[in-house]
């Protein structure tokens, strides 16, 4: 069994799942601060219903394309490529702003948090509803990014990514009891620099991966519409990619390891077309100077 599709949701799910763990500490530690530990399981409710919340999300979206699979039409596959490339887009985009924006705004975001939990307690009848909110927000947004990051990445099968996002969750949620619970010093800083770096490749690689299926609906369309042949720039594979640059078949092919493991992690392919190496450059250049300038700016 190839467990090489867990690499990469295990990187952001840990990544994405320690942001929420650092949210639900830093409420808890609040509440004990403020000695409204009776607000505790409006804490634990609001993990609960966000991780239900983001599972749900997970099932809706699975349960549309297994449906356009199950869907008797020529039209099919054309449906199924525009959906993965949609989400792919989508997870591209949600991604490399949580990237950029988590960075930056995780500098105050003990601050932030501890504003709205004073603010929230000084609701007498609404703060736990308000604490719950507030955990039930943050669970979700991270939970959300993964779960549309696993569909767009992997479409097909999902059994052995979930296996990595679940290690990627827990992994985090040890993290977060060891610097929260137990005091253990954790370089958080270091921490987001290095899974960022890390997030930023993996997230390259779902361009590389959202370019195919793109190349795929304009081959499929030219097929079933002699019309939108004048789409394609190329015959053969290629249509909208350009011409081949890299073909590693031979010398580091992507079924087996090691390119089996930079396949699954940032989106290496044996074969790489011009199209697609521009544009991951072109990704890697913009959001990349973007994360850096974002670890470099000081804190207001």
């Amino acid at each position: 069994m190839d467990f090489s599709a867990a690499l990469p949701t295990f990187v952001v799910t840990l990544r994405e799942g320690f942001e929420a763990s650092l949210v639900v500490g830093i409420v808890l530690a609040c509440l004990q601060k403020v000695e409204q530990t009776q607000l505790n399981r409006w804490v634990y409710q609001g993990i609960g219903g966000g991780i239900v919340a983001s599972i749900l999300v997970g099932l809706l979206l699975g349960g549309i394309l297994q449906g356009v699979n199950a869907y008797q039409s020529p039209y099919t596959p054309v449906i199924k490529e525009c959906l993965a490339t949609l989400f792919g887009i989508i997870a591209v985009m949600m991604l490399s702003w949580m990237l950029i924006w988590m960075t930056q705004q995780g500098k105050h975001l003990k601050t932030e948090v501890e504003q709205s939990i004073q603010s929230t307690l000084m609701e007498k009848n609404g703060s736990g509803k308000g604490i719950f909110l507030l955990v039930f927000i943050a669970v979700l947004r991270e939970g959300f990014e993964t779960v549309l990051f696993i569909i767009a990445k992997f479409e097909n099968s999902w059994k052995i990514p979930s296996v990595g996002a679940t290690l990627g969750l827990t992994t985090a949620a040890i993290l977060g009891f060891l610097l929260f619970r137990l005091g253990v010093k954790i370089n958080i800083r270091l921490f987001f620099k290095v899974m960022g770096i890390f997030l930023l490749l993996v997230v390259g690689g779902l361009v590389l991966g959202v370019l195919k299926h793109l190349n795929l609906v304009v081959m499929f369309l030219a097929q079933l519409d002699p019309s939108f042949s004048q789409w394609c720039f190329l015959t053969g594979d290629s249509c909208i990619l350009g011409p081949l640059v890299w073909d590693g078949s031979i010398i580091l092919p992507d079924k087996t390891f090691p390119g089996i493991i930079l396949k699954s992690l940032f989106g290496y392919r044996q074969t790489l077309y011009l199209g697609q190496i521009v544009v991951y450059l072109l990704f890697l250049l913009s959001v990349g100077t973007l994360y850096f300038r974002s670890l470099s700016t000081p804190a207001k």
